[in-house]
């Protein structure tokens, strides 16, 4: 009896509003994603809780999670293969408005802020704003082109543990402070112009992809 083969994982199509020069027919509100890039080395419901936070805070359509080939400011020494982190991510993302992607990696592209600047290019009508955790925000200043980040896309920011109380003083912060949005007006925070930020003092939740990898617990976190 011939052995039933097992069907190929298809990555998943990214998708967005038609542009208003369409016809009226096909015209639609332009989609809210926020990107939430990272290694996801492994996914943790971490990741999961901002992402679910945010649907909520930020009225968002979609949320896609950008699975990075590899961080340039981090050792690949314990990185895991990239398939093994999309399944992890693909796994977690329960809500089906999550959507895992490997775009850079499609695209060849290493750096944030030529991530988002493809994807504006890639999806014109859309309205992106970036995501992520108050534990960035003390090394952003290394990101590649990082003051065009922040004028390229709305950012949310959300609090990590122990890093919360640090986020105003950061450079960032600093830099664009005059561009900072109160949370109670930041639900329209993707129709703002950018530089726009905002930083949400949400419930704090304490997985790290750090630790799960110095306990030696298991990627698949499901069960966690």
């Amino acid at each position: 009896m011939t052995p039933r083969r097992r069907p190929t994982q298809r990555p998943i199509r990214l998708s967005a509003a038609p542009c208003d020069d369409e016809p009226a027919v096909k015209r639609r509100r332009a989609r809210r994603i926020g990107l939430f890039g990272g290694s996801f080395n492994p996914a943790h419901e971490g990741h999961l809780h901002i992402s679910q936070t945010a649907l909520r805070a930020l009225a968002l359509d979609e949320i896609w999670w950008l699975v990075s080939p590899q961080n340039p400011l981090k050792s690949p020494r314990n990185m895991a293969p990239l398939t093994e982190r999309v399944t992890s991510a693909r796994a977690l993302a329960r809500d089906r408005r999550i959507k895992v992607s490997t775009f850079e990696v499609e695209h060849g592209l290493t750096f944030t802020a030529d991530t988002v600047k493809a994807l504006k290019r890639r999806f014109p009508c859309a309205r992106f704003l970036w995501l992520m955790g108050a534990d960035n925000l003390p090394g952003f200043t290394r990101w590649r082109r990082w003051a065009e980040i922040y004028r390229s896309v709305p950012i949310a920011i959300f609090a990590r543990h122990p890093y919360a109380p640090r986020v105003y003083a950061s450079v960032p912060s600093l830099r664009f402070i005059r561009r900072r949005i109160a949370p109670r007006r930041a639900r329209r925070l993707a129709d703002y112009a950018p530089p726009a930020w905002t930083f949400f003092h949400c419930r704090l939740h304490a997985a790290s992809a750090t630790a799960i990898r110095a306990a030696g617990l298991p990627r698949d976190l499901n069960r966690y």
